[in-house]
């Protein structure tokens, strides 16, 4: 929330006391917020604030800062720029001993020309009784003041319209230097205001001042750096523009030109000031009020004790003796000096005419520029309203109006407005924060009163668990003993499944040695049907020869009939060979069949045998695991007893 381009920001001193805001009249330029550990801050708003610096005065922890141009003013000094000084007559009235010897030591530092504002004020004098004179404008809002300009342009726009379309002193002053005296020189302002930077940054009056170079900063460094030299001063005559700082300054130079008959109403100080223009908006707007125009002033003391004054010369009367003595001396007897004692208001106006005779009005009025679309400040319904008050538990109307302003504001209703708007938060509400704690005490006593019923419950269950752990001891003892008998039979489970494991193997060895021995029989069988093979073939080759003999004794007749009884016997004896090969090979195809049907027997047994062996050494190292489980569960028993004993001693 906090703009870091923002004139006035909050330090690390702030502790979230709510006065900054309680001081503050710019709705939203104090913001509540939360840091990082939880903490209240208030954190300072750019766009809404005017550097009115009722914060500085309200906080005592010192946790407000604004900036300034004073340490870029020294540097481009001493980079070479081509500078001169332009002097709030409340610098001389602040500083009367110092004055002199300041301007010396800024003069060896290389600043070129020095030029009191006294003079620009008496332009600005010159500028609001011509601009009155020649438009008839009256019932307007004095301008010197840029925290006024900033809170007229910001919260009360409509008002524009009655804000003194001339130049401050500053401006006047500025403008004199750039077109009458032909100064192209960079302008810094000695000043003892925070907001006149706002002022040097719109954009009708930007490039003119380049430093705003305040009160405070510049002292502190001067000492600091013991700036001083050989005694200079201001090197423009001027005149009642000496007293401008005074509260009412502006309207002590109109009385001395238009006589004390002028009607000019006299308002300043930070709160009194804005609240006065929130008040009388609507008549001023219309131009109901009976004045000539009204002299506003942020500054209760008015600018001699300004915004960026140190703290130890504000709110004394040292500094305004110092003015006034600066006006009796401002004040000659030449009987046609524009100042003079000796003439009338009306011959003292046409003097200050006469001298300013060159001048054209129009170079020194200005416009100015609506910001208030920056506010961004939304009224609730009474909808929303009740809603914020429901989230900070504020649901009577007694409580929507407590109004203690501990937040900082004047009502609760003003307080649940910011936090709508995102201003504040309700942790800010001290009567939030009451109750919440008063809630908190209540549940905790409630709490309290839990824990005594529940120490008490657990005293109960004390006595059911030692009774229940004693019962437990007793059922431990019992599992031991029984896990003791799984261990050993779980040792003899494991040393009978090794030695079935070991038989396994031999019947495994067996069958592969079955297996060897039948392919040994299958190639014998193989031999032997070669060898029926070579029978049949000697039968077929002897029952050949038989009958090639039958025929030759046939042949022979009686002379081949002994050969004939041969041949027939010799083809007996083909028929008996053949039919035994034949019988052997009969027997052969079903010796063949068996021994197939036992190979492929013997191979379905040895799987079988291969995975009853697998299953058992898995059987096997199982077993073995649960035997060491059971041994862990063994001590783990006896360790669980031995705990139960301790807790039950």
């Amino acid at each position: 929330m906090q703009d870091v381009c923002s004139l006035v920001y909050t330090n690390d001193n702030c502790i979230g006391c709510n006065k900054c805001i309680s001081a503050c009249s710019c709705v939203g330029a104090c913001v509540a917020v939360e840091d990082e550990n939880g903490k209240n801050r208030i954190e300072v708003s750019g766009d809404k604030c005017v550097a009115c610096g009722a914060c500085f005065d309200a906080c005592e922890h010192k946790a407000r800062e604004y900036r300034d141009d004073t340490e870029q003013f020294f540097a481009d000094l001493a980079k070479g720029e081509k500078i001169s000084v332009l002097i709030a007559p409340a610098f001389k009235a602040n500083y009367p001993d110092e004055y002199e010897a300041v301007l010396g030591g800024l003069k060896k530092l290389g600043v070129n020309r020095f030029i009191s504002i006294s003079f620009g004020a008496d332009i600005t004098t010159w500028g609001y009784l011509n601009y009155v004179q020649k438009y008839n404008f009256t019932g307007g809002i004095s301008q010197p003041c840029p925290a006024v300009v900033g809170y007229i342009e910001r919260y009360v726009p409509e008002l524009l319209p009655k804000l003194f379309p001339v130049q401050s002193p500053l401006m006047c002053g500025a403008i004199y230097c750039r077109k009458e005296l032909g100064i192209t020189d960079k302008l810094a302002f000695i000043s003892p205001c925070i907001a006149k930077k706002l002022e040097m940054e719109e954009p009708e009056n930007k490039g003119l001042v380049q430093y705003n170079v305040t009160f405070d900063h510049l002292m502190k460094y001067v000492r600091e750096h013991n700036v001083k030299g050989a005694f200079c001063t201001d090197e423009i005559e001027y005149g009642l523009g000496s007293i401008y700082p005074m509260p009412g300054g502006l309207k002590e130079n109109v009385y001395w030109f238009l006589g004390e008959d002028a009607f000019i109403r006299q308002i300043e100080g930070e709160k009194h000031m804005y609240h006065y223009l929130e008040r009388e908006k609507a008549r001023i707007a219309k131009g109901e009020t009976p004045y000539l125009f009204i002299d506003a002033l942020n500054c209760g003391n008015g600018c001699i004790c300004g915004t960026a004054t140190e703290d130890e010369l504000s709110n004394t009367d040292a500094a305004l003796e110092a003015l006034l003595q600066i006006k009796k001396d401002s004040k000659n007897d030449k009987h046609k000096h524009t100042w003079s004692r000796k003439l009338t208001p009306a011959q003292r106006l046409a003097q200050l005419n006469h001298q300013f005779k060159n001048l054209k009005l129009e170079d020194y009025v200005r416009t100015y520029t609506d910001l208030s679309a920056k506010i961004d400040f939304k009224i609730p319904t009474e909808e929303q309203l009740q809603d914020v008050f429901r989230q900070m538990d504020k649901t009577s109307p007694e409580e929507q109006k407590i109004n203690c302003s501990c937040c900082g504001y004047d009502t609760c209703r003003e307080m649940a407005t910011a936090i709508f708007n995102g201003f504040n938060t309700k942790n800010n509400c001290i009567h939030y924060i009451k109750k919440t704690v008063e809630l908190e005490r209540e549940n905790a006593l409630a709490l309290a009163e839990e824990n005594d019923r529940e120490r008490e419950q657990k005293a109960q269950q004390h006595e059911l668990v030692m009774s229940t752990v004693a019962r437990v001891n007793d059922e431990f003892e019992d599992i031991k003993n029984i896990l003791e008998q799984l261990a050993q039979g779980n040792a003899g489970s494991a040393e009978e499944s090794s030695n079935l494991a070991a038989d396994m193997s031999d019947i495994t060895r067996f069958c592969d040695r079955l297996n060897a021995s039948m392919a040994d029989i299958m190639e014998l069988i193989a031999d032997l049907n070669k060898n029926n093979e070579a029978v049949m073939e000697v039968a077929d080759q002897t029952n050949m020869l038989a009958l090639n003999a039958s025929i030759e004794a046939a042949r022979a007749g009686e002379a081949g009939r002994g050969f004939a009884v041969v041949a027939g016997e010799i083809n007996s004896l083909a028929m008996q060979s053949r039919e035994t090969a034949e019988h052997s090979d009969e027997s052969q195809r079903k010796i063949e069949e068996s021994l197939n049907t036992i190979s492929v027997e013997a191979k379905e047994l040895l799987e079988t045998v291969s995975k009853i062996s697998g299953r058992i050494q898995q059987l096997a190292a199982v077993t073995e695991e649960i035997s060491a489980s059971t041994d862990q569960i063994l001590s783990s028993t006896e360790n669980v007893k031995n705990d139960l004993k301790q807790l039950t001693q």
